[in-house]
């Protein structure tokens, strides 16, 4: 997060740090985190675009892990999703003044997050090495991971476990793109038909449909499994 912070406001259009002082600073206040908990993110994201940047770290603090998160499932690779994650953020701060509360901000969060993942998924198609899995990415189903201490798994069940996850990654790549980002955001990240359906600009009965869909392969691909 540091480097965010670090270079946010060169990044942002050749400003120097320190050149814009933060609001709450100019109010003769601090935006302390407790403060900002009180705040929706929205209020908050208005708070950056008005010059607050203690408001834009804390959004950062805030989203910096399922960032991550999010593009890890899509990269399978830690050192990609953090550049990929630090990348949404500073696009997040050049695009403060124009932003408006008209929607939720995470939809706005990871439609700019998605977007992205889905331009370095084709940028990098025929770059990428053949899947492996993580023996730390958590399982789809129970979010456990397969290298967890004192689960009692013999060699045979861990093997088993690696296998299982191997193949439920493998299908859910070869779903179909929006399938797979849906899929992503609905089971990793938490997020309801509604938040999908606005990030994807799809109604919400089209983004259940989409889902229905996604999960109705996996079931038939990974009936093994099951």
């Amino acid at each position: 997060m540091g480097s965010i912070a670090l270079d946010r406001a060169v990044l942002a259009g050749g400003a120097v740090p320190g050149a814009v002082k933060p609001l709450a600073a100019r109010r003769g206040e601090l935006a302390e985190p407790v403060v900002l908990e009180m705040l929706s993110d929205a209020e908050v994201m208005l708070r950056v675009a008005s010059g607050d940047d203690p408001a834009f770290d804390y959004l950062v603090e805030k989203y910096r892990r399922p960032m991550i998160s999010f593009m890890y499932r899509m990269t399978h690779n830690q050192a990609v999703a953090e550049e990929l994650a630090q990348e949404v953020f500073l696009r997040v701060y050049r695009s403060r003044q124009s932003y408006e509360a008209s929607a939720k901000f995470t939809t706005w969060l990871y439609r700019i997050a998605t977007n992205l993942a889905v331009n370095y998924a084709r940028d990098t198609k025929h770059e990428r090495p053949e899947n492996t899995v993580n023996i730390d990415e958590p399982d789809m189903e129970t979010g456990m991971t397969v290298d967890v201490p004192d689960t009692g798994l013999n060699a045979e069940q861990t093997i088993l476990r690696r296998e299982r996850l191997a193949s439920i990654r493998k299908q859910v790549e070869a779903l179909p793109e929006r399938q797979r980002m849906a899929v992503l955001m609905h089971k990793y990240q938490n997020m309801d038909y509604k938040q999908i359906a606005a990030v994807l600009k799809l109604s919400e009965s089209a983004t259940k449909s989409l889902l229905f869909r996604a999960y109705e392969t996996l079931r038939g691909t990974l009936k093994q499994f099951i």
